[in-house]
């Protein structure tokens, strides 16, 4: 009899123990600190694997032998290493008192590129835009946080953020890209459409924001380091299929305002009609671009190097100087044959309309929504196209009750009426949201209330209706089409609960019942037969036999459902039980809603 084969020890390994390793065998193998190999697995995307079987412990972290492969084979830890090679020539030149050498040493330091890594996760542009939605909300976040040396966080990298969203922002309000927008308590969600990839992204409020001690910000820092080139080749790639140059160039005196996404979405909406121009023209144009760069240069010198671009365009009242080759790039602008439904439907929402911002308003987010959707907008304070006193002004936005001067020529609206005109994609009517009063709830455009037994609010039915009015459309009523003559139809279609189709079945049986009792008498009178009250016996045969009925038809439904149920097989009943518990469960959560909705409507009359 032979005996069980036992593997001698340091040969071959088989199963789960050959396919993956623990992260400090991972670590051993790669010869590097566990923060670095964090950083090369966000960077080349590993992440960590499941095995069936945890050999080593349910504890353990696993990953995949290929994957570690794959990093071990990887130019970017060379570099790393070059790097921790550098830093230590630059200790031993402090050390030594030698501080040129150390700065000269400092500044060459190697520095990691992440191109080819963002090539090889991302082949195509379409995978680049399926995946935007956690590299804009980044950028948008590190865009919106203070510098803070002990956090790591400098001032450059603040800046760049801010100039990466800003030109995404821009192409995207000038392109009529966006389709919705919802303000919630973390922030405002945007959503916009690219070669018919829908990204969604969070940007917080323009507030102070406060870092907390409780966030892993190296982690954050090293996504970053992968979010600003992949975000800055896009913006490159979306800039030049408009025939844009790339990184546009921001008028200065809106840059020092502030105004930089004002700035851009000038650039952005004036050159996007560039088409074929003549070669003298445009040498003309390049000889004026250089002296303009010359002399902004000579004015600025050192107190613009962390400013997000320079001159280049001028504002109306300059165009004849700078401004010169605005004049070339004003005619032809994306076609309106190649816009799709959507494009069109978003650019005409706010065609014709002039928007003033009040200074107590959310003034970046709106200056991105409106123009996106074919408005015109200014704000208060320097650098607005027009001032608060233009008749030509439809809507003021403002958000205090107290105002010094109202206009009888403009409607002064809450800056949520913009948001859901834009989600509902018609005018609102501006009554509810008149200033002081207090606004309809602000819905969700991210919740299907078509989904089969969604709640749907109130307000939502209104804006349907709305819509249908607007679209020249007539809803049906409810039930119409249906048999109304049978409550159980009713019932099973959802026009109407139970208790109702109780109500409807009991008067049905009564109305069969007189009908039977009407010709039995005319029978009865045609025989000459006298009548008697006892005769007439509806009240006492109604009760009874429409709980007869009503009980016949719930035992017949729930014969047909157990039947069905016993014909199914053990995996599709399992199923059905799930999608019953799940169904219940929204029934509860409407319910409860309803029961608030109730109190609360209670408490206020």
């Amino acid at each position: 009899m032979v005996g069980k084969h036992y593997r001698p020890p340091g040969k071959k390994k088989e199963g789960n123990a050959a396919k993956f390793v623990t992260r400090s065998q991972a670590l051993k193998l790669l010869q590097i600190s566990l923060p670095l190999f964090r950083k090369l697995c966000i960077l080349k995307g590993v992440t960590p694997r499941e095995p069936k079987k945890k050999f080593k412990g349910t504890h353990q972290t696993y990953y995949h032998v290929k994957d570690i492969a794959f990093l071990h084979h990887e130019p970017l830890l060379e570099v790393h290493r070059a790097i921790k090679t550098h830093e230590r020539k630059i200790k031993k030149a402090e050390a030594k008192k030698n501080i040129e050498r150390a700065n000269r040493l400092r500044d060459q330091t190697p520095k990691p590129k992440i191109d080819r890594i963002i090539r090889q996760r991302y082949p195509r542009f379409v995978d680049a835009l399926g995946e935007l939605d956690d590299c804009l909300s980044m950028v948008h976040l590190f865009a919106a946080l203070p510098a803070s040396e002990s956090k790591k966080i400098d001032v450059e990298r603040v800046h760049k953020c801010r100039r990466l969203a800003h030109e995404w922002q821009a192409f995207i309000s000038r392109t009529h890209k966006l389709r919705k927008a919802f303000v919630s308590v973390k922030g405002i969600y945007y959503q916009a459409a690219i070669e018919g990839q829908a990204i969604t992204w969070l940007t917080p409020h323009s507030l102070q924001q406060v870092v907390s001690e409780e966030v892993d910000l190296p982690t954050m820092l090293n996504f970053l380091q992968l979010y600003e080139p992949l975000l800055g080749f896009v913006n490159f790639r979306i800039y030049h299929s408009i025939n844009l140059k790339y990184p546009p160039l921001l008028d200065p005196r809106l840059e020092a305002l502030a105004a930089d996404l004002y700035a851009l979405s000038r650039y952005v909406g004036r050159d996007t009609r560039a088409s074929a121009v003549n070669s003298e023209s445009v040498d003309s144009v390049e000889h004026g671009q250089i002296e303009v760069l010359q002399s902004a240069t000579q004015s600025e010198d050192e107190k613009s190097e962390l400013r997000l671009a320079q001159l280049h365009h001028q504002l109306p009242s300059n165009e004849h100087g700078p401004g010169a080759l605005m004049h070339l790039v004003e005619e032809a602008a994306g076609d309106e044959e190649e816009e799709d439904q959507d494009t069109r439907e978003c650019r005409k929402l706010f065609e014709n309309m002039k928007f003033f911002l009040s200074r107590e308003v959310p003034r970046e987010s709106l200056l991105f929504v409106i123009p996106a959707f074919g408005g015109v907008v200014s704000w208060e304070g320097e650098g607005g196209p027009f001032g608060e006193s233009d008749q030509s002004i439809t809507h003021q936005v403002v958000d205090r009750d107290s105002q010094g001067h109202k206009f009888l020529s403009r409607e002064y609206v809450q800056p949520q009426w913009i948001f859901d005109c834009v989600n509902a994609r018609i005018i609102l009517p501006t009554a509810e949201y008149v200033v002081g009063k207090i606004p309809p709830p602000h819905l969700s455009p991210f919740v299907d209330n078509e989904e089969e037994g969604a709640y749907v609010p109130d307000y939502a039915q209104t804006i349907k209706h709305l819509q249908a009015a607007a679209r020249k459309e007539i809803l049906p009523l409810p039930g119409v089409g249906k048999d109304l003559e049978d409550p159980q139809n009713l019932l099973a279609e959802g026009v109407i609960d139970r208790a109702e189709a109780n109500e409807a079945a009991q008067k049905k049986q009564k109305m069969m019942l007189l009908e039977k009792q009407y010709h039995a008498d005319l029978k009865k009178e045609l025989q000459h037969v006298t009548y008697t009250p006892s005769d007439s016996t509806v009240d006492k045969q109604v009760p009874t036999e429409v709980t007869k009925t009503g009980e016949e038809s719930s035992y017949d439904v729930q014969n047909v459902d157990d039947m069905g149920k016993l014909l199914m097989s053990r995996k599709k009943r399992k199923l059905l039980e799930a999608m019953q518990i799940s169904n219940d469960r929204k029934q509860a959560k409407h319910d409860l809603i309803k029961q608030r909705k109730k109190k609360l409507e209670a408490t206020q009359s």
